[in-house]
């Protein structure tokens, strides 16, 4: 799969250490930027050509990296097919309950939602929330889970 990745200074060290990692889960990686750590960059500068990426580019993702990953995500949220999801972290396996009412597992329910049920196809992780490690998990989650298809996720969609 084609991933674009972007950063704004405050995501830039987790940007590039997925970058090294993506390629070993066997996805092609395309750096939007940031390509130097600048304390004054602007995040619309690399998030935009990253949503640019992921709206030409049917079947592709996006990951970004930024302080907050809130800003960011409204930012590619802008450009009409792009659905951007924060990710904070983990919730507590209490904080989340599943169709049936059961909790969450492993805390990653928003990312995994985010797929399943909007075709969410850019994340945007608050690296300021995260550990590297946290950041890994929800890669590999929000790639590893399809949409599911279903009439009613598909119908919402249609109303975007």
């Amino acid at each position: 799969m084609k991933i674009y990745l972007a950063c704004d200074h405050a995501g830039f060290t987790l940007k590039n250490a997925l970058k090294d990692q993506l390629p070993l889960m066997g996805h092609e990686v395309e750096d939007c930027g940031a390509l130097e750590l600048d304390p004054d960059d602007d995040y619309p500068d690399f998030v935009t050509p990253l949503a640019r990426k992921v709206q030409e580019d049917a079947g592709s993702m996006g990951i970004i990296c930024a302080g907050s990953g809130q800003g960011e995500a409204m930012c590619a949220n802008r450009l009409t097919g792009v659905r951007a999801a924060v990710f904070y972290g983990p919730m507590p396996a209490h904080a989340a309950l599943d169709r049936e009412g059961g909790h969450s597992q492993d805390g990653y329910d928003a990312v995994r939602l985010s797929r399943r049920h909007n075709n969410a196809n850019v994340l945007s992780i608050g690296a300021r929330f995260v550990s590297p490690a946290q950041a890994d998990e929800a890669v590999r989650t929000f790639l590893g889970t399809e949409f599911s298809g279903d009439e009613r996720h598909v119908r919402r969609l249609g109303k975007f």
